[in-house]
């Protein structure tokens, strides 16, 4: 789980202020922090299935808001993509 400090410093990176969390780019960038962390407990814990599905939910959601961001804005997209280090 992400703390609170963690959040908010993504939140300030990519947000236009603090309160700022339903913007899609702070929402991506907070999915794929969690991403991380999921990912690494599923390859500490490779019996857990719970997590595996809960981190394959988690990549379905940001999924579904990276297609969004590129049908409206793919400028931003792009930009996103290339600060989170996604594609390479």
């Amino acid at each position: 789980m992400l703390t609170k400090e963690e959040s908010a410093a993504i939140i300030s990176k990519f947000g236009a202020n603090e309160a700022d969390t339903g913007n899609s780019k702070v929402q991506v960038a907070l999915l794929t922090e969690r991403i991380k962390q999921l990912t690494a407990h599923c390859k500490q814990f490779p019996k857990d299935t719970g997590a595996a599905r809960g981190l394959l939910k988690v990549i379905g959601q940001r999924r579904k808001l990276l297609k969004y961001l590129q049908r409206k804005d793919l400028e931003l997209y792009r930009q996103l993509i290339k600060d989170l280090g996604l594609r390479k």
